[in-house]
């Protein structure tokens, strides 16, 4: 008896021990991970600072040559804002924003956040990167929904400045005569049109089917599409426009530094190779989605330009910052990565929000699109595929 008693506290103690040891070496491991630079078996400085000048030179090609592409082409026919090749190429460029906010951001913020050299508490004790996302969605909806009046108002007063004294525009039907009236319309066959809405409701009565039936959307298309895109008719359109394309510069830049940065603070070739070939991709399309809403607000060169170089030039400035602080960079420290954390998970809302409801919405839900079956085939194609290929490189980046 005392022998098996002897035997069972000897296994009983060697079986603690070795539950202990795994512990305490997992934990010291831990501690050493946490307190020091990254340990890569990668590592390699100066390969490294060159494959990050190459990155630089990529990017910045990229981002450029994607958000000149509309720019220069709204005076091409085959590019113009208003064409279906366009359409079909910014629907591939939103499905691109929504994968890399969905699958690339929101993934390295939850990454980041649920790091085991975070405390537990709080960070482990709620669902912090949703919540994140979530937030930056509400603010940017806010700021959208903000921006949009006060554009909205200062074209009101604008149109009214430039409409305080009526004018009368005669109104010619079919065979010459119209016995309809619409609000303003006078005796003699003229319309008293005063301010920017009333000039709308003219046009509207002068092309009855223009907005009512597929049939007439598209002969608008073929004979007055400039007008109706271009002239300013709905007060709303030409602020929506305005209001999308400062959102999205917003949203784009913010997770390009970011994304830049930790490009930059990278010391491994390994890691960085993949990141080129995909961060030239993604720049390019998220680059060619901006250049679409800069051209459809019509801003002047000066401000489009200004725009479209503030755009190509974040991602490289984001290297820069990063491989300047390299060497004194520790990724698996607490600041950095509750700030890397709640950056990528803020950018993630604002990339999600601008994809669905500025982009993918706005033209998949428009007129154009419900009467142009063969529009709708390509671009649900085109969205999906963009979607699907920028989710795949989250296999190698």
């Amino acid at each position: 008896i005392l022998t098996f008693v002897l035997f069972c506290t000897k296994k009983t103690a060697t079986e603690s021990i070795l539950q202990i040891v795994p512990d305490t070496m997992a934990a010291s491991s831990s501690t050493i991970l946490c307190n020091a630079s990254e340990s890569d078996p990668c590592r390699d400085d100066s390969a490294a600072f060159l494959l990050k000048l190459v990155a630089i030179a990529s990017i910045l090609l990229s981002g450029a040559a994607g958000v000149s592409v509309p720019l220069i082409g709204r005076n091409r026919r085959f590019l113009q804002t208003d064409g279906s090749l366009f359409v079909t190429a910014k629907a591939f460029a939103a499905g691109v924003i929504l994968a890399t906010g969905f699958v690339h951001m929101l993934a390295g913020g939850t990454e980041a956040l649920k790091n085991p050299c975070l405390p537990e508490f709080p960070w482990s004790k709620f669902p912090f990167p949703g919540f994140f996302a979530m937030v930056a969605a509400l603010i940017t909806l806010l700021v959208d929904f903000m921006g949009t009046q006060y554009y909205e108002r200062k074209q009101e007063r604008e149109a009214d400045d430039d409409q305080l004294q009526g004018i009368v525009v005669p109104l010619v039907g079919e065979g010459g005569c119209n016995d309809e009236k619409v609000f303003g319309e006078e005796d003699n066959g003229g319309i008293h049109i005063v301010g920017i809405h009333a000039h709308a409701a003219h046009h509207r009565h002068s092309h009855p089917h223009g907005h009512g039936s597929c049939d007439g959307h598209s002969k608008i298309d073929i004979g007055h599409g400039h007008g109706h895109v271009h002239g300013g008719l709905e007060l709303g359109s030409g602020a929506r426009h305005v209001v999308v394309s400062q959102v999205l510069e917003l949203g784009i830049v913010s997770h390009s530094i970011i994304i830049g940065i930790s490009l930059g603070v990278s010391q491994s070739p390994c890691t960085i190779r993949p990141l080129i070939a995909a961060l030239s991709f993604h720049q390019f399309f998220e680059g060619f989605a901006l250049g679409g809403c800069i051209s459809q607000a019509q801003f002047r060169n000066k401000s489009a330009t200004i725009m479209a170089c503030f755009f190509a030039l974040t991602t490289p400035i984001g290297i820069g910052i990063g491989t300047a602080v390299a060497s004194s960079f520790n990724s698996h420290s607490v600041g950095a990565l509750v700030t890397e954390g709640v950056l990528d998970s803020l950018s993630a809302g604002i990339l999600v929000y601008m994809a669905l409801v500025d982009l993918i919405a706005a033209d998949f839900l428009s007129k154009r699109m419900s009467c142009n079956f063969r529009l709708q085939i390509v671009s649900y194609l085109m969205l999906f595929l963009g979607a699907g290929l920028m989710s795949s490189l989250a296999i190698w980046a």
